[in-house]
């Protein structure tokens, strides 16, 4: 196990990377398409063409994760296999990120191809990053202990960036909008100024983390397409992982996507929203900083089991609350501290499936692997995307002229799509987990001292 300094230094220089990169990702991926909507304006046809396109933009891009993994896999540098895909993802994401919020004089079919065409080109530089990145994690260290601190701390930073970009979103882009002229120009400066807080954090990583020894030795043979399937298909508990992490992620990313929209025509005072975003912020965080105390005290299936049971209670009294904050801030709380230790859960339940791979099929695969977290998160976010985007039209929001209520109808198919749909995967996604994923404390062990035993026998 390498000394404790070191682990120190990587922990903190990996962790950091994310928090540039999470206040990118949220500001393309849950704001685009407030952007696109609520500053530029297009109608149902134009919404519904590029909620579409985007669907199956992200889905491809999901499907290239793997791909990538193998690429990441056969990378073999002076820099490592991680770096150099790390920095040549985040300056290109970086300049189409820009170029996504850039204030065109484009309309109708000409946007909706600008739109689409850079969306596309961004999704494929940011899977160079994503793959790369979080395919360093689990090659930081092997204990179990510490990469859940690996994990909190980078789900910390994450969410730091992630919760300034929700809170900040509406007031900063409309300052931002009043000193350059427009509101799509403030959406602009604020994508440029996000952009460089990504690439000087991720320059962190680049430069500072110091990857340790491979356990059980390094295979110089190179991943093949067959190979990538093989990882990826006969790995049971991999596959297991990888399907909870979906339905949980879906109906994540469908919840927090709906945000903007509920606090506009349900709460119906938008600035509601950054309150709102700041407080569940801060609760998010502060149990990820507890997370390692909790995870002393239970076994991992306990934690989960005790989230579960946290975000039942919060999505039921969030659908039958008043418009009340007070109502509405618990049953958010009870959400996002949730969400958080599942999140993080989930982490580490994906990166202990690389040493059982490697166990189970001889061979160390951490990029392909580790493909699948980009993946899922990508196609959760394409099933989001249908979900918001087709409900915006089917219960009549994208059609309402400004100061016009939702009707009845309107706000009960917008309140079931937000919450009682995630609801329902988040509980199929826990059962899943509960049935078929058998990597306890214990299974682990034995799996690194037949890994030790192997490195000695080589």
């Amino acid at each position: 196990m390498e000394s404790s300094s070191s682990f120190r230094k990587n922990k903190y220089a990996f962790a950091m990377g994310t928090f540039g990169r999470d206040m990118v990702y949220s500001l393309v991926s849950m704001y685009l398409i407030v952007f696109i909507t609520e500053v530029v304006g297009v109608s149902n046809r134009e919404l519904l063409t590029i909620n579409t396109i985007i669907i199956f933009i992200r889905v491809f891009d999901a499907f290239n994760d793997p791909i990538m993994g193998v690429i990441v896999d056969n990378t073999r540098s002076r820099y490592g296999k991680y770096k150099p895909w790390i920095f040549l993802g985040v300056l290109l994401a970086g300049i189409l990120t820009v170029l996504l919020f850039l204030d065109t004089s484009f309309s109708g079919n000409s946007f909706v191809f600008y739109v689409t065409f850079i969306y596309l080109l961004w999704g494929m530089a940011w899977t160079m990053n994503d793959i790369s990145y979080w395919s360093m994690m689990p090659s930081l260290s092997y204990d179990q202990k510490q990469r859940e601190e690996i994990g909190a701390l980078a789900r910390i930073y994450a969410n730091l960036g992630l919760f300034f970009v929700v809170a900040s979103v509406i007031p900063l882009t409309n300052a931002l909008g009043e000193a350059a002229g427009s509101l799509k120009r403030g959406y602009f400066v604020f994508a440029v100024l996000l952009v460089a807080v990504m690439v000087l954090f991720q320059m962190i990583t680049v430069f500072f983390v110091k990857e340790p020894p491979v356990l059980g030795g390094h295979d110089f043979k190179k991943t093949t397409l067959k190979g990538m399937i093989r990882a990826l298909t006969q790995n049971d508990q991999l596959m297991v992982t990888a399907i909870a992490m979906a339905l949980f992620m879906i109906g994540y990313m469908t919840t927090t996507s709906f945000g903007v929209y509920y606090f506009k025509y349900v709460y119906l005072d938008e600035t509601m929203y950054s309150i709102f975003a700041l407080v569940l912020g801060v609760s998010q965080i502060t149990a990820l900083l507890l997370f390692p105390r909790f995870s002393k005290r239970y076994d991992r299936k306990t934690l989960y089991g005790g989230a579960i049971l946290l975000i039942l209670l919060g999505y039921v009294l969030f659908f039958f609350s008043p418009a009340n904050m007070i109502f509405i801030g618990i049953s958010g709380i009870m959400l996002f501290v949730g969400q958080a230790f599942i999140q993080l859960l989930m982490l580490v339940f994906l990166a202990d499936t690389i040493e059982y791979g490697h166990w189970k099929l001889g061979k160390r695969n951490e990029s392909v692997s580790f493909a699948i977290q980009p993946f899922i998160n990508k196609m959760g976010a394409a099933v989001a995307q249908g979900i918001v985007g087709y409900t915006l039209v089917i219960s009549g929001i994208n059609g309402l002229t400004e100061g016009e209520m939702l009707s009845a109808q309107g706000l009960l198919i917008m309140k079931s799509a937000m919450m009682l749909l995630p609801l329902l995967l988040i509980v199929i996604s826990f059962l899943l987990y509960k049935k078929k994923y058998i990597i306890d404390e214990k299974t682990y062990g034995k799996i690194l001292e037949e890994l030790v035993e192997r490195e000695g026998s080589n």
